[in-house]
């Protein structure tokens, strides 16, 4: 799993609730989403994806993905948001 596009994006929401936020106002261009993360936690995440059409890339680390961040903890979900 790639967590390429992640470190290059310029403009990210992180965690559930700004990912959630961003798909909700149309601006999430695509979605990461951990797979050990807790499946209560991004099943909203993973409903707006399909109901938008927005793009879900499932990868394997919830401490990785925060890494890709740029960030200390972990992350849940992540959205690539348009600018």
């Amino acid at each position: 799993m790639s967590y390429d596009q992640v470190e290059r994006a310029k403009k990210l929401a992180i965690g559930t609730n700004e990912t959630v936020k961003s798909l909700e106002s149309g601006t999430a261009k695509s979605v990461y989403v951990a797979m050990d993360a807790d499946q209560k936690l991004v099943g909203t995440i993973t409903s707006l994806c399909q109901q938008k059409g927005t793009p879900i890339v499932r990868v394997d680390s919830m401490k990785q993905l925060g890494e890709s961040c740029g960030i200390a903890v972990s992350a849940a979900a992540v959205a690539i948001v348009e600018e």
